[in-house]
């Protein structure tokens, strides 16, 4: 995957309460294992979460809890077209979906990734049926959500144009 490819890659997690967020260099989109290998160096107080926008056509949420990792995609069509989300869907074991379907946004994985930071599975379905937001409109409610939207915003803002 070229650089260009990934919007972002940001590194959330808890370390003494306080919530952290970081940007990860673009490369840790390059494959699903490179990502998980870099959200494995933070420490987190229930895991670390990976946020990814890709080509501003779909979200990876990860969660690493030690050995565990759990994974939500926003759009398992969207996903098809670039090498991080074919490893994200070889992962959830979502085979290819069909051609005539691609139209129809159809998230794939844990719903419940951050249920226990409070955000539900029905509230990422209801973020996600919105046509209007973009990927990372998607990953700043959610984070928001959670409780780092401010820092999160803060992050993304060192992004270069």
């Amino acid at each position: 995957m070229d650089d260009s490819a990934v919007d972002f890659a940001v590194a959330a997690w808890r370390e003494d309460g306080l919530w952290q967020v970081e940007l990860l260099p673009p490369r840790t989109g390059e494959s699903l294992e490179v990502l998980v290998n870099a959200l494995r160096a933070q420490p987190g107080e229930g895991g670390v979460l990976g946020l990814v926008s890709v080509a501003e056509e779909f979200f990876l949420l990860v969660r690493v809890l030690g050995e565990e990792v759990h994974l939500l995609l926003s759009d398992v069509y969207a996903a098809e077209e670039w090498p991080l989300g074919n490893d994200a869907l070889d992962r959830l074991g979502i085979p290819s979906p069909e051609e005539d379907e691609s139209d129809d946004i159809q998230p794939g994985g844990d719903l419940r990734v951050v249920e226990d930071f409070g955000v539900g599975p029905v509230d990422i379905e209801l973020l996600l049926e919105d046509a209007e937001m973009w990927p990372d409109e998607q990953l700043a409610s959610i984070a928001a959500r959670i409780g780092f939207g401010e820092l999160f915003d803060a992050t993304l803002e060192q992004l270069p144009d």
